[in-house]
């Protein structure tokens, strides 16, 4: 029921308009958003690269309704391309199709993400597209795997939520794509998608233990301690090798966790969002799983 509400809170304009206009709610935000503009989130990633964590930046926006706006966010995405580059941070991005103009014309959206994944690539700069909703889950892997026949630096996202992903890993790790393994922030029917938790975590062990094993670096996505003893256990029993992947976590979430992987040897890297649109992004993160909401209030009164 909770997970319900946060995520039809997260798509009703009066209440974002609220939240967003309101001094207390935008600072507690703060904690889990690097900020508004480009170079609030560049200091962010300076910081945490002096810790020895690498960073995935997100400018926060999606579902554009003109091609004007799509041209413009892949503006957006080159100019944080070149920051990154300027400022010789350990960092990547990720894009998403929908702030590229996927629900006005393929033909548009793919030749916004071609400008962006040519500047990447000219720099050496890895490019993630993200995983939106599961009606544009076929579009945007058709999407990435014409783009990866031009592109090696392109990867995407799978959620272990949706029953068709054992199908997509396989196909992604036969044409050696990289994926960042996630459970899904998006509300699904079961028709598609696992409606208990305990089965989007069996699914999400499963698919991790694949990636790792056969997948061209992996990034496995979770705060969950349990699952990632698991990875561990599983790439120490296999003898794969630290270097092999990493796992990401969310800006502002468990630093404590991030720290001690860094001190024992793993890759981390941290999805640092940033931008004005982070009401829907917060409340989606807190809609994933009830466990989220609690990660947040006992964060925020860590301070």
């Amino acid at each position: 029921m909770l997970r319900g509400t946060l995520l039809y809170l997260a798509n009703q304009e009066r209440i974002r308009h609220f939240v967003t206009h309101n001094r207390l709610a935008r600072g507690s935000a703060r904690r889990f958003v690097a900020g508004e503009t480009l170079e609030e989130a560049l200091q962010a990633t300076r910081t945490l690269n002096q810790s020895g964590l690498s960073v995935s930046l997100d400018h926060l926006g999606e579902n554009v309704s003109d091609a004007a706006e799509a041209g413009s966010a892949a503006n957006d995405y080159i100019l944080i391309l070149d920051a990154i580059k300027q400022s010789s941070l350990n960092a990547n991005i990720s894009i998403k199709l929908t702030a590229l103009g996927l629900d006005i014309d393929n033909a548009i959206c793919e030749a916004n993400v071609r400008r962006v994944l040519d500047r990447a690539k000219s720099y050496g700069i890895f490019v993630r597209v993200d995983m939106e909703g599961s009606a544009y889950t076929e579009r945007t892997l058709e999407m990435v795997a014409r783009l990866r026949q031009d592109y090696e630096e392109v990867g995407t996202v799978i959620q272990s939520c949706l029953y068709r992903s054992p199908k997509d890993i396989e196909r992604l790790i036969a044409s050696q794509t990289r994926v960042r393994l996630v459970k899904g922030a998006y509300k699904e029917p079961p028709e598609i998608a696992y409606p208990h938790k305990a089965d989007v975590d069996r699914s999400y062990e499963q698919l991790m233990r694949q990636l790792l094993a056969h997948g061209k670096y992996p990034a496995i996505a979770t705060h969950d301690q349990h699952m990632i003893q698991s990875a561990r256990a599983f790439a120490a029993d296999n003898h794969i090798d630290k270097t092999r992947f990493e796992f990401q976590m969310l800006y502002g979430i468990r630093r404590d966790l991030q720290k001690q992987l860094v001190n024992e040897g793993y890759n981390v890297r941290v999805y640092v969002p940033y931008g004005t649109q982070w009401y829907p992004y917060l409340t989606r993160r807190m809609a994933e799983r009830p466990a989220n909401l609690l990660f947040v209030m006992s964060n925020a009164a860590r301070g």
